[in-house]
């Protein structure tokens, strides 16, 4: 008798450790829970965390996730404003805000995750489509900081900015949210995680590219020939201006050395005869050197001074 009532107690204690286990669940301070009653929620979600009690067998706990998590998009091909396609890769983060309208209209995580990729990549094609390439890649007008002609070039190159990338992205993360205002979820943050050309487009701009620093290139090589020509005309001016200084100088030089010795030759002539006469025998020397080479001709009077030392010679 007594070990009919030990396996009775023990039998009850079982059950009841059963449902105990069953109608007891935690909520942890990540996590919110709805119960459903043969697929249908009752009452409102849990978010309080704690031990919490449900009917056992009949009730079933949802749980999902209080923190924020991560969409990533997948890249598209989106044409632009300026019929550029190009590959825009986008990611957001989003929360669970209403957990009974989330099981309600998405019943799970994967629901949800499915569901922002209609919303955010429809938004996203459709802000892309509306707005041309630049606007998507920047975010303000910037002037170049370095300077030259490169800067220069490149500043008169570059398009205004109206509307910019940060806008977009906020355009696109406030279309969204109204469209998933009534799903249990809030997005929290969206932003282009990489914007490419496809390839048929970024071998144009490439060679576009190359073009204008061949352009620029070409105009430093013009610039640099027409200075290293202005430089050589100033070096050219200034040689031949120190030649014809020195040349100056050295025709006063000689001009003076001259004179000297012009007054050296007439003092000696001056002084003697002897002197005078050695004075003409020099100087019709020096005539002879500067006037006569071994083909030369000349026809001479018996009068002229030469012929009375070419007669003496004789």
């Amino acid at each position: 008798m007594n070990r009919k009532k030990i396996i009775i107690t023990i039998s009850i204690l079982i059950v009841l450790l059963i449902l105990i286990l069953q109608s007891a669940f935690i909520v942890k301070e990540t996590e919110q829970v709805v119960i459903t009653q043969f697929g249908k929620p009752v009452g409102d979600a849990v978010a309080k965390p704690g031990l919490k009690f449900k009917v056992p067998f009949i009730q079933k706990t949802n749980y999902f996730e209080r923190r924020y998590m991560e969409w990533d998009g997948d890249p598209n091909q989106v044409p632009t404003k300026d019929k550029k396609f190009i590959f825009v890769d986008t990611y957001a983060r989003w929360q669970i805000t209403d957990p009974l309208q989330f099981f309600k209209r998405l019943t799970n995580e994967r629901g949800a995750l499915s569901r922002l990729d209609d919303i955010i990549d429809g938004e996203t094609r459709d802000y892309i489509a509306t707005h041309n390439i630049e606007e998507a890649v920047r975010s303000t007008n910037r002037t170049p900081v370095s300077t030259g002609v490169i800067s220069e070039e490149i500043g008169d190159t570059l398009i205004d900015i109206k509307v910019g990338r940060q806008e977009i992205q906020r355009l696109i993360l406030e279309a969204s949210n109204e469209k998933a205002q009534d799903l249990g979820i809030v997005i929290l943050d969206f932003r282009f995680k990489r914007i490419n050309y496809v390839e048929e487009v970024s071998a144009q701009v490439y060679e576009r590219m190359k073009s204008e620093r061949f352009r620029i290139a070409d105009k430093f090589r013009s610039e640099g020939q027409g200075e290293a020509s202005r430089i050589n005309g100033e070096k050219e001016r200034e040689l031949k201006k120190i030649q014809s200084e020195a040349f100056r100088q050295a025709e006063e030089i000689m001009g003076k050395a001259d004179g000297r010795a012009a007054a050296i030759y007439a003092g000696a002539y001056d002084q003697s005869s002897a002197s005078r006469e050695l004075y003409s025998f020099l100087k019709s020397m020096e005539t002879f050197e500067k006037t006569f080479d071994t083909s030369t001709t000349i026809i001479l009077s018996t009068d002229s001074e030469l012929f009375k030392y070419l007669k003496s010679m004789r």
